[in-house]
């Protein structure tokens, strides 16, 4: 992440899987990445989360419905979309928090096969959050250096005798053990398996009123829905977070960025154009997001919708 380089949420969820396609390894690479110039197919990367997945959808609408633009969306995690900007099977990255520095570097700065595409307009943030209920109850348990008092409220099956910290996927690259160890808290990271198993398991502990404390971000529908208080972390400072290994401070205000394959960038045609442009509010994505993981409504669905109500938000990305 610069907040976020040690933080890549992989695809798992299964929230947010409908309507994307597959890309493997072992694919054939486009001879032409930048295929929208000659009407062809333009290739969308989404991570799984579902804020991304609405990003790509209402894209994909837009492209095809306004610019006669064919859409691919590919569920890739975010390292390896960073991969498929650079050999060409992937055109754009709508949402990117940084969970690849090493490879930006490398692809940007000195192969120069991927571009930046431009801020999306969310910022994005992660942490560790606790229930408004409980901070209430207890105000000191939004301090780090408290955690460890309250450490039997959050034991579990699986964390038994440590506080559970409730993660998502299992291959979400977090700094949370590394925190955990270095703080000398007495917890222990459990994997809900997923963001939607995730929230499923918040949203039955917060109907109880139960204790919790789990890793979670900002933005993300559910925040509409549950209320949460984030615990105060060691302020994140530029370079904290360099050895993964090292980690003893929280985590940073990340702008999302978009990234391109650069011939598709220069090439693309009105539909690199309307990707560079596309920038949108955190309330906009999770308005799109709520629709999908909470309404049920397809992608296709959601950003239909989304699209006939916002149509001035919306023109204003279009091509000169």
């Amino acid at each position: 992440m610069n907040s976020r380089k040690n933080l890549i949420r992989t695809a798992t969820a299964a929230a947010v899987v409908l309507g994307i396609t597959g890309l493997t390894a072992c694919g054939a690479a486009k001879t032409d990445s930048a295929s929208a110039k000659s009407g062809g197919t333009v290739t969308i990367a989404v991570p799984s989360w579902v804020g991304a997945e609405a990003n790509a959808a209402v894209a994909k609408h837009i492209l095809e419905k306004e610019l006669d633009t064919e859409v691919e969306l590919t569920q890739l995690d975010e390292s390896v979309a960073i991969d498929g900007l650079n050999s060409g099977k992937v055109d754009a990255v709508l949402e990117d928090w940084g969970g690849a520095p090493d490879k930006i570097k490398l692809y940007t700065e000195d192969k120069k096969s991927v571009v930046e595409g431009g801020d999306l307009g969310v910022v994005g943030h992660i942490g560790w959050f606790v229930p408004k209920y409980l901070a209430d109850k207890h105000p000191d348990i939004t301090d780090w250096k408290n955690l460890n008092k309250y450490k039997d409220l959050f034991k579990t099956a699986e964390s038994g005798d440590k506080g559970q910290l409730l993660e998502g996927s299992p291959s979400y690259t977090t700094n949370d053990d590394a925190i955990i160890k270095n703080l000398e808290l007495d917890y222990k990271t459990v994997y809900a398996g997923s963001e939607a198993a995730q929230i499923t398991q918040i949203k039955e502990n917060y109907k109880a009123q139960k204790p919790f404390i789990t890793y979670w971000w900002t933005p993300q529908w559910l925040n509409a829905q549950v209320d949460l208080v984030e615990v105060k972390l060691p302020e994140h400072k530029e370079g904290c977070d360099a050895d993964p290994e090292k980690v003893a401070c929280g985590y940073a205000q990340t702008s999302l960025q978009k990234y391109f394959n650069a011939d598709f960038a220069k090439d693309g045609g009105d539909a690199a154009q309307f990707l560079k442009n596309f920038s949108w509010t955190a309330e906009q994505q999770n308005e799109v997001a709520a629709m999908i993981a909470d309404q049920k409504l397809s992608p296709e669905a959601a950003a239909e919708k989304w699209v006939k109500a916002n149509e001035s938000t919306w023109k204003a990305w279009l091509p000169k």
